[in-house]
């Protein structure tokens, strides 16, 4: 996807000659095979993790089809560079993306500037900005409302409006009538109605100068020119002010660099703000926002179930092993899979974020079952008379197949997913750790109910 935006103002007209050159620009692409332009506004949600743009003339979003993922980024590569070298298209700023998995997040590096007074906000969000774009973890740092755009503003003398029977209202009905129109009327067009809207010629609305000369009409019927009830007086205003829990915001965003995560980044690039948030006026804050504050709400949405979970999971185990000190000793089994975790997605470059922590979750789980499986048949052996030395050597080599044969099932299970952008993280986090955890249960799991029950070697 390529959204393109112009500045704060910029008219439809404006916007369409500026996507017109950049589909000139994918017309010749070789791995453009297909794409679909929205001018005006965004896409509509063709899928649920697309983040929903409001309607703003001055922005476009393109949604390309490539030939796979080989010409996705090639032509990536090559977008990129072309918007970088702001020769072709200067007066856009151009973004280009991939479709993103899990809650839209928009710009994955973000901070939220924010306080009561639209100025002060600016000011600290431009040292945020500055700031921000020393990091070679981003690139395009940008702010999500800057610039005002220009206007005229039409100050009514009431007391002349009044004299001639008007009134405020009255005046700007007829600015809009004349300037964008006014519907009179419709017609229906088989299952539609059609306005009629009643408007000014664009020679004569498109024409500031003539601003003044738009007439008004008295309630006696006189005729009166704006500019006799009116001044009109060129300034600057804000297009949008975005506000965040009542409070005007700013939002310091960025794109990643290749192969950096959003929160990783967004930690890195916290510490460097310090100067400024040690600076801060009485009433404002800065908050961090993007990848990582949806990390954080996913996070605290499973740390809520964790303890009926915790819970849950003991009770099954009490169930199994009907001693508290047995349950206790399995359960000590679970982080075992943290040693073969990590080097897996340090090998496979994967991301340990939301689906991973799932998959670390399952493998606990796993990881207690083999557990089970071990001290139970170390159990059974004792209790049919044999040495508790004997019966855990015994046990361990009987029992050493069948756990196995599972482990290595899960495994294999898994390498379908390896391959899913979403789900491949969850899949490699449950081989590397399930691999070996395995290894280390057949020697650890023994070991440790010896010394938990104080075995003896038979002598």
């Amino acid at each position: 996807m390529v959204e393109l935006r112009m500045k704060e103002g910029a008219s439809f007209a404006a916007t369409e000659e500026q996507v017109k050159l950049f589909e000139k620009v994918l017309a010749k692409d070789p791995d453009a095979k297909s794409f679909t332009v929205y001018t005006g506004a965004g896409a509509p949600r063709f899928y649920l993790s697309l983040e929903a743009e409001l309607p703003n003339p001055g922005y476009a979003q393109f949604v390309i089809m490539t030939s796979g993922a080989k010409g996705r980024e090639a032509l990536r590569a090559r977008l990129l560079d072309y918007f970088a070298k702001d020769e072709a298209q200067p007066l856009v700023r151009g973004r280009v993306l991939r479709m993103e998995f899990g809650p839209p997040v928009g710009f994955p590096v973000q901070f939220r500037v924010i306080g009561p007074d639209p100025d002060t906000v600016r000011g600290i969000a431009y040292r945020v900005r500055d700031i921000v774009r020393e990091s070679a973890l981003v690139r395009d740092t940008q702010l999500n409302w800057n610039e005002r755009v220009r206007t005229l503003s039409v100050h009514v003398d009431q007391d002349k409006v009044r004299l001639l029977g008007l009134s405020s209202a009255d005046v700007a009905q007829t600015l809009q009538t004349v300037l964008s129109g006014a519907p009179v009327t419709q017609i229906r067009r088989g299952e539609d109605l059609i306005d009629v809207v009643v408007r000014a010629d664009a020679s004569e609305r498109k024409k500031l100068e003539n601003l003044g000369d738009i007439v008004l009409f008295s309630r006696t019927g006189a005729v009166i020119p704006l500019s006799q009830v009116a001044r009109i007086e060129p300034t600057f205003e804000e297009p949008v002010l975005w506000r965040w829990n009542r409070n005007m915001a700013i939002t310091v965003r960025s794109d990643l660099a290749d192969g950096v995560q959003g929160p990783y980044a967004t930690e890195k690039i916290w510490p460097s703000l310090q100067p400024v948030l040690d600076s801060l006026p009485s009433g404002y804050r800065i908050e961090k926002g993007g990848a990582i504050e949806e990390s954080d709400k996913s996070n605290l949405a499973l740390l809520a179930i964790f303890p009926g979970m915790l819970l849950v999971m003991l009770a099954f185990l009490m169930m199994q092993l009907q001693s508290f000190s047995r349950m206790f000793m399995v359960f000590m089994t679970a982080p075992l899979g943290l040693i073969g975790v990590v080097p897996a997605l340090l090998i496979f470059h994967a991301p340990f974020g939301f689906v991973a922590l799932l998959g670390v979750i399952a493998l606990s789980g796993m990881i207690m079952r083999n557990s089970v499986i071990l001290v139970d048949q170390i159990e059974r052996d004792i209790s049919s008379g044999s040495h508790p030395w004997q019966a855990i050597v015994d046990a361990t080599v009987r029992r050493t197949r069948p756990v196995v044969l599972t482990a290595a099932a899960a495994v294999l299970a898994m390498i379908p997913l390896t391959h899913s952008i979403f789900w491949g993280p969850m899949a490699i986090s449950i081989m590397g750790g399930l691999i070996v955890a395995t290894i280390l249960t057949l020697g650890f799991v023994p070991a440790l109910y010896a010394a938990w029950f104080k075995v003896k070697r038979q002598q």
